[in-house]
């Protein structure tokens, strides 16, 4: 069983995962409009990714005994400078989420609850991933400058994304 204090930060992180698949598919709206769908279509496997981590979590405090009490998610972000911009406040994002998975793990030790450090293991090592993935791409972009061919072939090879984890 969940303690009160760890069902509540579960929420929290259910919230917080539900609102970064919020997020992206509000970034792949974007990139549909202005016709990068390549990146469009890795925003939204990227959303579909996040919305079965805020699943993975729902589910976790089921099996502990719990009951998952939903928070209101905020209106995301829609307009962007450009692609560049765009994929910086995914990082910064994905740092956040670092962040938040860390505290949660921190609270866990506090409280002893190793069933629940173990289930939190695979976010931290996930975040990494995160993490790595939106840094390369940042990178790239950054290398690419105002070459607009270049962005168009990352643009392709963006779409070769085949699914969500």
């Amino acid at each position: 069983m969940l303690s009160k204090t760890i069902q509540k930060a579960f929420d929290t992180q259910i919230k917080d995962e539900l609102e970064s698949a919020y997020l992206y598919l509000s970034m792949s709206s974007y990139c549909h409009a202005v016709s990068f769908s390549g990146f469009g279509k890795w925003l939204r496997l990227q959303a579909q990714e996040e919305l079965g981590h805020g699943m993975k979590l729902f589910d976790y405090v089921h099996h502990r005994g719990g009951n998952a009490t939903l928070q209101a998610i905020e209106e995301p972000k829609a307009e962007f400078k450009n692609i560049l911009e765009l994929f910086k406040i995914v990082l910064a994002h994905e740092q956040k989420v670092t962040e938040r998975i860390h505290k949660l793990y921190e609270m866990t030790v506090k409280e002893n609850d190793y069933a629940s450090q173990i289930e939190l293991q695979w976010f931290v090592t996930e975040q990494v991933e995160e993490e790595q993935n939106a840094t390369v791409i940042v990178e790239q972009l950054k290398m690419i400058g105002d070459n607009k061919a270049a962005l168009m072939m990352m643009d392709k090879e963006m779409a070769s994304r085949s699914s969500a984890k």
